[in-house]
């Protein structure tokens, strides 16, 4: 049987026997965009991304959703993401999901005219110390996290007081993977983190991320409170700005932006491959998204 969309997920989330409130909420969103899709007239089946068993070349488009263990199944999903895109047409597509996986791709953000949170890169087996590489900025605060990452692993907040302390997690790290460092942004604590979603180049919806009291970590697993929000006309054009940015354009972006130490708008993170798109806060949205992949399957067809 041939299907024109396979929505991805992984193990955890495809058909779980007693699903948590977390886990619905995965379950609810891939059912409002499946039935979007459905709705154009698609035949859309859901699959493990990792399940040995699937003919990808049985599927038109491949629609990343909650793929969200490849962070820690990177040798394997970078494998899989080669042996798949020769089989059927990713989407969001494979050249930008290698370039969005490794944070350095803030620093193609900024050279072309996005502003994003100030980031230190720190290449595997650096012998540099976490005390002077953090001492070599102006800032007081800082944040410490790989630079290929999801879901808040291996992310800290550091003072200068603690650093010392976090030396030998640091170098265990560094040993392992690529690094970063980021100064700890003050309005994420007194504001939080606004999510701007793009589909097919347009803005369609946003939600307010707030961690809860004495964290910094906006994710509603970690306790953050997610609400809907009305932005500002300069919010959206900054993320649309964002993802006019990327090249080639993405079909469905999720734009994070706070407000940095001075002030500015910037990218905190820039959401491509499997971001929570909250299309339950806004049904409309999937089917904003459905119609750029109807459209994309006629181009093809």
């Amino acid at each position: 049987m041939k299907f024109d969309v396979t929505l991805l997920t992984e193990s955890r989330y495809l058909n779980p026997s007693n699903p948590d409130w977390y886990a619905e909420q995965i379950l609810t969103e891939d059912r409002i965009l499946q039935r979007a899709l459905e709705r154009k007239g698609l035949n859309v089946r859901r699959c493990d991304w990792a399940d040995p068993s699937i003919n990808w070349s049985e599927t038109t488009l491949a629609l990343f959703r909650t793929t969200w263990d490849y962070f820690h199944r990177f040798k394997e999903f970078s494998v899989w993401l080669e042996q798949v895109s020769a089989q059927t047409i990713l989407i969001n597509p494979a050249e930008l999901i290698h370039w969005n996986i490794d944070k350095r791709y803030f620093e193609d953000l900024q050279a072309r005219g996005v502003n994003c949170i100030e980031t230190v890169y720190i290449k595997r087996n650096s012998t540099q110390t976490l005390r002077s590489i953090c001492e070599a900025t102006d800032w007081t605060k800082w944040v410490l996290k790989p630079t290929v990452s999801g879901a808040g692993r291996h992310t800290y907040l550091l003072t200068s007081a603690e650093l010392d302390a976090h030396e030998e997690l640091f170098q265990s790290l560094v040993s392992e993977e690529e690094m970063m460092i980021q100064p700890f942004i003050q309005s994420v604590v007194d504001f939080g983190e606004l999510s701007l979603m793009v589909m097919n180049e347009q803005y369609t919806h946003a939600v307010h991320k707030i961690p809860k009291k004495g964290d910094f970590r906006v994710q509603d697993d970690f306790g953050g409170t997610v609400e809907m929000f009305e932005p500002s006309q300069a919010e959206i054009k900054f993320a649309e700005r964002a993802v006019q940015a990327c090249t080639p354009k993405p079909m469905y972006a999720r734009v994070d932006m706070v407000k940095d130490n001075a002030g500015q708008l910037a990218i905190s993170e820039l959401e491509l491959i499997e971001p929570e798109l909250w299309f339950r806060f806004n049904e409309k949205a999937a089917d904003v998204l459905a119609e750029g992949i109807a459209k994309k399957l006629k181009s093809i067809n």
